[in-house]
């Protein structure tokens, strides 16, 4: 099939001092792994452990309620998005809750609208393998699928239900094959053509460091950069780590963004943070806009090798030299650790709390005190659902 996306490789990116495999187990790899001393390995006892034994850091707290069961007004708002319509010359980034982002570059010369990326996209009620049990979304979408604007790339950072959700991604691909193409990392292509009835030519999967251009007919170009990140993969207790997880980088029309996916920094007791950050940054930076998680990181004693602090956050913001970070992964849904540890409200009040202490709070969102994001200023914030930061 024909596509109006043409995807060119181009040459990777990667440090100087980089083993290009070591993230990699067998030759080819059967599977993938964190190559740093920052990350900690976690094996199913552990999980089991930590979600139903003793723990000091463990505290259930209820999601809160407004009066007679409402929507209490300390959680995300959630507002109708406009797309940031009236921007159509700035890059412009739409949180549709949890990491889900709809990106749009800004218009190039003669064309109607921007490229649009699409980042690890969830509709479903439940990040689970059944929509009858497992972690059920606490924030409502801000729209339907249906309502989405059309979408040129869809760019996955790993394979977990949470990021990779098969009735959204299938949706897409109806609504527009033959005009879309995703991008994922290594080991992931076969997910897409078996399950989602993909073309070999409009999928493409990528070890950390690769770059593309695409050329998307009528629109313009892009370039797109693969990048390393410190977590995990899996759909299932039997295929952990079998598919690579990733950072995706995205530049166009003098702008470029970085959607850091799911990441941790450093685990508790390790002896350094992870380098792929300060790496990125010098290699790729500065950037204009990224998106970073500040949630589902607790307690830390596990999560600590998987998922970023808003602390933590607050170093990879700086390392890789963004100038405006908006915090994510957090206030839709609770996983099924986390749930029993933090309290859905804990994630937007340290990341604000961390960046007044260096003078790099923007405000917006839930702890903006009804203002939005200061875009004029260096630094991080928060957004709603469905609202647009156009920088």
């Amino acid at each position: 099939m024909a596509s109006t996306v043409t995807v060119s490789p181009l040459p990777s990116r990667k440090p100087d001092v980089w083993d290009a495999t070591a993230h990699h187990v067998g030759s080819p790899p059967t599977s993938f792994q964190n190559p740093w001393p920052s990350f900690k390995k976690l094996g199913l006892g552990l999980a089991f452990k930590t979600r139903f034994g003793s723990n000091p850091e463990k505290k259930f707290v209820p999601v809160p309620e407004g009066p007679n069961g409402t929507r209490s007004d300390e959680l995300v708002k959630v507002r109708k998005p406009d797309w940031g319509a009236a921007s159509n010359d700035k890059l412009r980034a739409t949180w549709l809750g949890h990491a889900s982002f709809l990106i749009e570059m800004p218009a190039a010369a003669g064309a109607e609208r921007g490229i649009r990326i699409l980042c690890d996209p969830v509709f479903s009620e439940r990040t689970s393998p059944s929509q009858w049990v497992g972690p059920k979304r606490y924030s409502p979408l801000p729209c339907t699928l249906e309502e989405l604007p059309d979408v040129d790339i869809v760019c996955i950072s790993h394979n977990h239900y949470d990021h990779l959700d098969h009735p959204t991604v299938q949706h897409v691909y109806n609504k527009r094959r033959g005009h879309v193409h995703f991008f994922a990392s290594l080991g992931n292509k076969q997910w897409f053509t078996q399950h989602v009835g993909c073309h070999d030519n409009e999928v493409t999967e990528s070890d950390w460091w690769e770059r593309y251009d695409l050329d998307v007919g009528g629109l313009g170009k892009v370039k797109i950069t693969c990048c390393p990140i410190q977590h995990g993969s899996g759909r299932s207790l039997l295929d952990q780590g079998s598919t690579l997880w990733c950072s995706w980088i995205v530049e166009a029309g003098g702008k470029k963004v970085y959607f850091s996916g799911d990441t941790a920094y450093q685990a508790l007791d390790t002896p350094s943070p992870c380098p792929a950050f300060v790496q990125i940054g010098e290699l790729l930076g500065p950037f204009d806009l990224a998106m970073v998680p500040i949630g589902l990181m607790t307690p830390r004693s596990f999560m600590g090798s998987v998922h970023a602090t808003p602390e933590q956050s607050l170093e990879i913001h700086k390392e890789i030299k963004s100038k405006l970070s908006i915090g994510m992964h957090y206030g839709t849904v609770r996983g099924g650790i986390s749930a029993h540890y933090e309290d859905v409200r804990d994630p937007p009040r340290r990341w604000r709390v961390a960046a007044e202490k260096e003078d790099l709070w923007c405000g917006g969102g839930v702890e903006g005190n009804g203002k939005p994001v200061d875009t004029t200023k260096e630094g991080v914030g928060l957004c709603d659902i469905g609202e647009t930061v156009a920088v």
